[in-house]
Formats: C-alpha cells, structure tokens, sequence
C-alpha cells in the first residue's frame, strides 16, 4: 500500500502564479525564518530535487519548498 501522506520539515517557498507573455513564470518569493514540519499529501507532490520540492497549490499554482530533509531519504519513502 502506497504512502497517502509524508512528512517533511520545509522553508521557504517560490510561488508560481503563471506565466508572462513571454512563457517566463510569474513567482513570488516567501522567506522562512526557520523550517517548520509539514505533513503534506504525495498526490500533490509533482518532483522532488536535492533543493526543492514542488508541488501543487491552489487555483492551479504551483509552489516550490526548501526543505531539511535528506534526500535519499524522501525518494525512498515516495518511491516504496
């Protein structure tokens, strides 16, 4: 049975709101001042990198994470 939900300790975040009308996104910059644990659902995660994760947001937005976690560690749970 595959994992609904992960936990993982995350920061600060770019917000996609779309694009220009050049293709080129539209973000938003959110500072952390320290990381926070988040559960977060694996439906809503779209990739994994060794410096962010991105995931869905609302109205069709997407939103790339820091986070603490060791890498290796989220591709094996994600990938169980």
């Amino acid at each position: 049975m595959s994992k609904k939900f992960i936990e993982i300790h995350m920061g600060g975040h770019i917000i996609v709101h779309g694009f220009d009308a050049d293709n080129k996104e539209i973000t938003e910059r959110v500072e952390a001042s320290e990381f926070t644990k988040k559960i977060v659902a694996v439906s809503r995660i779209k990739s994994v990198s060794e410096d962010f994760i991105l995931t869905d947001y609302s109205n069709g937005r997407l939103v790339y994470w820091e986070y603490q976690d060791d890498y290796k560690m989220i591709k094996k749970v994600l990938t169980k």
